[in-house]
């Protein structure tokens, strides 16, 4: 799960556009690791004074004369980089080397509810970033990127707390008939491409936290930090389906099947790769542990593998069904 920057923001020094630039001389004197203040009016960030921007300015041939007995809106930099609480690490990572080259490393100051919350260094952005890349690295799928058992595990401890979830168990049907007629490169190369897809219509297009992780194989996990899943596993089912054209012969994805031999030796027509997305919530019941979500999973997980073709389906389809089939 990618960190907010909100998590690292430390509290921050600020003063009004009105304080004079000998205070704030004084604070920096006084107060020698801080990087830079923020200058706030009613908790709206409106300027910065980065050290190094604000001694140079004073350095300068009567500078010190000139500025010390002034207010600090005269000198602070209104070029500054806000941020929300729960923009993520990248997304701000992005932001921050994106500005000009005499503010790259300004501190990068993050609001909660529009009010100030903190600032971030940039060099405290980077050894985050390095530190979880590092973390994922060691941790992911070898084949995908994406992160594995370890830190899928963390993930959703911490998801079960949201107040509204989606967890998505994506999963590829006949895959072994596809890896026992195209051998098993061609197979890790549709694992990869689906990995692909999955970050495209999930990781890519939600403004919002969202994971994936490789459990292993041909099973991948997902989460969103809402009930809204429809319309990704719509796309995800979408792209899936098209990219199948670049994996079989045109004869065979014509056909709409593959020959091969199925558990029992038999030789028989296996149906081409689809995938399955099996999606539980808490809109409608409350999930406390990774037990019982597993629980609930493997009964969706069932029902979606008796459909033919790529399908979604949720705990309350299932338990619809099961309803049905009952007063049958």
């Amino acid at each position: 799960m990618d960190i907010v920057i909100g998590e690292i923001a430390k509290k921050s020094f600020i003063v009004s556009p009105s304080t004079k630039c000998e205070e704030v001389y004084a604070i920096f004197e006084k107060e020698t690791a801080i990087e830079g203040i923020v200058v706030c009016s009613d908790r709206q960030p409106v300027g910065l004074v980065m050290k190094t921007h604000f001694f140079q300015r004073l350095s300068t041939k009567y500078g010190f004369d000139l500025f010390m007995k002034r207010t600090i809106d005269l000198v602070m930099d209104q070029e500054i980089l806000i941020v929300d609480y729960s923009l993520s690490l990248t997304e701000v990572s992005s932001l921050a080397m994106s500005r000009k080259l005499e503010h790259l490393y300004d501190v990068v100051i993050v609001t909660k509810e529009n009010t100030l919350f903190g600032t971030v260094s940039i060099r405290e952005l980077i050894m985050k970033l390095a530190e979880i890349q590092i973390r994922n690295a060691r941790y992911s799928s070898p084949l995908t990127g994406l992160p594995g058992n370890n830190v899928i595990k963390e993930t959703l401890q911490e998801v079960l707390t949201y107040n509204r979830f989606s967890v998505l168990y994506i999963d590829i049907d006949s895959f072994k008939a596809f890896n026992d007629t195209y051998g098993f490169s061609k197979g890790d190369e549709l694992i990869k491409e689906t990995a692909i897809i999955l970050i495209e219509c999930i990781m890519i297009t939600e403004n919002e936290p969202s994971f994936i992780g490789h459990i292993g194989g041909d099973d991948f996990i997902a989460t969103i930090p809402h009930h809204h899943y429809r319309a990704i596993c719509e796309n995800i089912i979408a792209r899936f389906k098209d990219s199948l054209r670049i994996f079989y012969s045109q004869e065979d994805f014509l056909k709409g099947f593959v020959t091969g031999v199925n558990r029992q030796g038999v030789i028989e027509k296996l149906p081409l790769a689809s995938i399955s997305i099996a999606v539980v919530q808490n809109k409608k019941r409350t999930i406390k542990s990774l037990e019982h979500l597993s629980l609930e999973s493997a009964k969706v997980k069932s029902y979606c593998k008796k459909i033919e073709n790529s399908v979604y389906r949720t705990l309350d389809d299932f338990e619809e069904e099961t309803k049905e089939k009952t007063l049958v």
